[in-house]
């Protein structure tokens, strides 16, 4: 006798509520997963889908709603006991214990043991037998803090299967990926499909979604609109289930002018090695400016290295005419320079701080007084412009910056340096994470500082995006520039085929 799709789920989530002080995070969500499947979980920055997982693995206690794993009710109260359970998660901010090895990182807190002591043979041998399985070619002695991190993502993905997990979430797996990588991604993806797992997909490519899913389940501000099988609908209607209206095109219209060159960027060659050389372009004012070119490119080199985050061997920065130094990030800073970084919880938020103070901080000179004491009320403007204009979800000013979803956070960012006025705005993977509808809030965002005379820079490795939104693209190949095009002239053919000139 066939059983019928609701005897088949292997996961269940049934009205689940949460709440936090001023905002219902979570109103009657339901997520329900088949085994032999992957199930896209979409939905903007702060629709819910990261409280909803931490509900699901214990992070978070559920105000009421049912979770069914195999049709038994569950409430786990830490992730350890989800695990343990068979259910596990590959987190987009990978934790690693960088300076252990690979299969140090896999068995960790639970290593296999002969006569009382770690018995490192079995734990190779298991460890290889994982990889060869879902075709991973990693030395598992090696330190991981010396792997890509696409490898890095693969030993994350080689750790829940050796929970023996039917579930696996995978949040934005793909963000910092090439196409090579998203591709032998999907080829494991694919092999744990084959196997009985259920995976719960969390993407904001659409591009993926229709790709790599069978089924796909819609949050909007916290509530469940609907779950369906993904070759039943278009991206179109994707999106506007997810943000509530329309959206006919997903690049604004663009209506910046370039005038003259604002940035000459002059031979530049970093100290840090290998990393860039003879780096040589110019940015015009009212410009976007897109920086393309595969993982290993060295294309976050040449903004850090523009700002003083990395040290110039040799080569001119020439802003207006006038050669400056940069030698640090805050003397970057005062020549009119803002960096918007890629990893923005390593380098770009100070997650145990308020929103106001992440948002003031890079500003903070401008709010002293002749006493030297801070001007609350001239904060609070700026904070409540930062939190209007960027469109951020969150209850209030006053509210951690950690705990906002990470496109908000990405947001507050962005917001932060735009009121340092720069002249100058590099950005570097500015919408990884982040939703169709905030993309679209962020292009219009740039477009508008464009229309000011400003030169923006945006690294970029999404090539719709760079098609979409720049004027020109610089095109990297292993530390050197391989050629510039106009936008509307190039193709993504071109593209790639310049992107290899130097391996």
């Amino acid at each position: 006798m066939n059983k019928t799709l609701e005897d088949n789920y292997i996961l269940e989530m049934i009205d689940v509520v949460k709440e936090f002080p001023g905002v219902k995070a979570l109103d009657g969500v339901n997520l329900k997963i088949r085994p032999h499947s992957v199930h896209a979980l979409m939905g903007e920055n702060g629709a819910g889908k990261s409280t909803l997982m931490k509900c699901l693995f214990g992070i978070y206690n559920r105000d009421s709603g049912q979770i069914l794993l195999n049709g038994e009710e569950i409430n786990f109260s830490s992730s350890k006991e989800a695990l343990n359970h068979g259910v596990s998660m590959v987190h987009q901010e990978l934790n690693q214990v960088l300076q252990r090895n690979v299969m140090d990182n896999i068995w960790l807190g639970r290593y296999p043991k002969k006569n009382g002591f770690i018995d490192e043979n079995k734990m190779y041998e298991d460890t290889k037998e994982i990889f060869e399985n879902l075709d991973i070619h990693v030395d598992p002695r090696v330190k991981v803090a010396s792997l890509s991190v696409s490898e890095m993502q693969m030993v994350e993905i080689a750790k829940a299967v050796s929970y023996n997990s039917k579930i696996i979430v995978m949040d934005e797996p793909t963000s910092s990926l090439t196409e090579k990588e998203v591709a032998h991604l999907f080829k494991i993806i694919n092999k744990l499909r084959e196997k009985g797992c259920g995976i719960v997909y969390i993407s904001h490519k659409m591009e993926e979604i229709t790709e790599i899913s069978d089924d796909i389940t819609i949050l909007r501000d916290g509530k469940w609109i609907d779950t369906r099988s993904v070759s039943e609908l278009t991206t179109n209607e994707i999106i506007n289930m997810m943000v509530g209206r329309d959206l006919t095109h997903r690049f604004p219209e663009k209506d910046n002018h370039s005038g003259d060159v604002i940035l000459e960027i002059k031979d530049l060659t970093s100290k840090s090695q290998p990393s860039i050389k003879n780096i040589t372009f110019d940015l015009h004012k009212g410009e976007i400016l897109g920086v393309a070119g595969l993982m290993g490119a060295k294309r976050t080199d040449i903004v850090e290295t523009i700002f003083g985050i990395r040290h110039k061997e040799k080569g001119k920065i020439i802003l207006h005419g006038k050669e400056i130094e940069n030698k640090d990030p805050h003397e970057a800073i005062n020549n009119g320079f803002a960096l918007v970084t890629e990893e923005r919880r390593a380098t770009g938020i100070f997650g145990e701080l308020n929103i106001q103070f992440n948002s003031v901080i890079t500003n903070i000179k401008k709010y002293l007084s002749p006493y030297k004491l801070l001007d609350n009320k001239a904060m609070y403007k700026d904070t409540d412009w930062v939190i209007k204009s960027m469109r951020v979800k969150t209850p209030s000013q006053e509210t951690n910056i950690a705990n906002l979803s990470g496109g908000n956070q990405q947001k507050v960012i962005l917001g932060r340096w735009l009121l340092t006025e720069p002249e100058i705005l590099m950005l570097d993977e500015p919408t990884r994470g982040i939703d169709v509808g905030a993309k679209f809030e962020i292009y219009q965002l740039m477009i508008e500082l464009a229309k000011k005379n400003k030169g923006i820079i945006m690294i970029s490795s999404e090539m719709p995006e760079l098609l979409g939104v720049t004027d020109r693209i610089l095109v990297m190949s292993n530390g050197q520039v391989a050629g510039i095009v106009n936008t509307k002239e190039t193709s993504q053919e071109e593209i790639l085929k310049l992107s290899a000139k130097y391996l």
